[in-house]
């Protein structure tokens, strides 16, 4: 079966970020994502992962003003020399703690914007950030997100995703493939994963309609899992849900997909 990592940002949230490595590890997680590590040292990071024996295998790029409402800041004019030191901050923390990729948030279409230019801003951001995240090994990604819960935000189908790639042209840019995201705005999963497999570097899960854990809402995860395992897709699967109470007593369809 898949290989799940644990979201520390949305699982394990009963106690504090740098508790939840371990609590992760106990529940028989084997990896760990997060959206951001910036608030925390790469040594308090790096503790909580070597005592807990988890590997980091995805974090995000720096967003802009978060708290402000902010989900990205690559497809933003004007922005360009906060992004590209972004991208700094990230390669620092990403080769400290040997995280092989990051993840790059669009963001969202200001009002009475030019689309043709947030477009020609994001993939000029994206060829910049490809090509330095590549010298040191790691790879990056651009997410699709429904625009139910973000209104407005400017990447938001697997199509528009393949376009951003082929005007990037670089091997080391790939799609971070959400299941959640893509129910609401396109369906069609198993098909649409399928044939974009070659550009899907990440996988995540949330069941849909309320980004809980999988078996609480529409999505088929046990056709999922085994349909992944089918084609061959290798790589981590974020799990990246609200739990509806508590993260340990929602973790019965974990125990049973996990490899044991």
């Amino acid at each position: 079966m898949p290989k799940f990592a644990a979201n520390l940002t949305m699982l394990f949230n009963e106690v504090e970020f740098l508790d939840r490595f371990a609590l992760a590890a106990k529940a028989g997680f084997k990896g760990v994502e997060f959206l951001f590590p910036y608030a925390y040292s790469v040594d308090e990071i790096a503790k909580g992962l070597s005592d807990s024996g988890t590997k980091l295998v995805l974090h995000n790029l720096p967003a802009g003003n978060w708290a402000a409402g902010e989900r990205g800041i690559a497809c933003l004019p004007g922005r360009e020399e906060e992004f590209r030191s972004g991208v700094d901050q990230a390669i620092q923390y990403a080769t400290a703690l040997r995280c092989p990729r990051v993840n790059c948030l669009a963001g969202i279409e200001p009002k009475d914007s030019d689309s043709s230019e947030l477009y020609a801003t994001f993939v000029e951001n994206l060829r910049f950030a490809a090509d330095l995240l590549a010298g040191s090994s790691i790879n990056l990604l651009i997410e699709p997100i429904n625009t139910r819960d973000i209104p407005g935000f400017f990447l938001h189908s697997t199509r528009q995703a393949r376009a951003i790639l082929l005007d990037v042209n670089s091997p080391n840019l790939k799609i971070q493939y959400d299941l959640y995201h893509m129910q609401i705005m396109e369906g069609d999963l198993a098909m649409t994963i399928q044939s974009n497999l070659d550009s899907i570097g990440h996988i995540q899960i949330a069941d849909n309609p309320r980004r809980n854990e999988p078996g609480t809402g529409e999505i088929n995860f046990g056709f999922l899992f085994g349909f992944l395992d089918t084609i061959g897709y290798a790589g981590w699967i974020g799990c990246e849900y609200k739990p509806r109470t508590a993260t340990v007593e929602g973790l019965g369809w974990f125990e049973k997909f996990k490899a044991h």
